[in-house]
């Protein structure tokens, strides 16, 4: 089954944990000093916040899926969506190990596709990049946004 993932960046991340645990009715289910992620049933979503020097924000919305073949499924509708992709494959990021490919839509939102396989004790990235040329131009965050265009297929 697939997860809707929503990724905001956050000027003060405590405040931001006491309002969205609030929301949510739940603690967070990662909490790290830069980063804390909801894995939410009702609504089924991967809320995840981190701390972010140019300010707050969606920063990427994104769809988790739990195995390879739904994985799969999903990079085929990306092929029919209009625009490039950056399959970024095997990656660390969010304190997580995850195979993923990116899109934006034609408005420049960042939409990553991903099968997490593991945790990781470090945040991952450190690439800044630009969106493909093709959609409005934005810069997703060093990590959860993909590193390089040029290789867009």
């Amino acid at each position: 089954m697939k997860r809707l993932h929503v990724h905001v960046g956050v000027n003060d991340l405590d405040q931001s944990i006491g309002f969205y645990s609030a929301l949510f009715a739940e603690e967070p289910t990662v909490r790290k000093n830069d980063y804390a992620k909801w894995m939410l049933d009702d609504p089924r979503v991967n809320f995840a916040i981190s701390t972010r020097p140019d300010g707050g924000g969606v920063r990427h919305l994104g769809i988790q899926v739990e195995n390879s073949e739904e994985l799969q499924e999903v990079y085929a509708r990306l092929k029919q969506a209009d625009g490039p992709t950056f399959e970024e494959g095997a990656t660390t990021c969010c304190y997580a190990k995850s195979e993923k490919t990116w899109i934006n839509d034609p408005q420049g939102v960042a939409w990553e596709t991903f099968h997490t396989t593991g945790e990781s004790t470090t945040y991952g990235g450190g690439v800044e990049s630009a969106a493909p040329e093709s959609h409005a131009a934005t810069k997703p965050a060093a990590c959860c946004g993909p590193r390089e265009m040029e290789n867009a297929v």
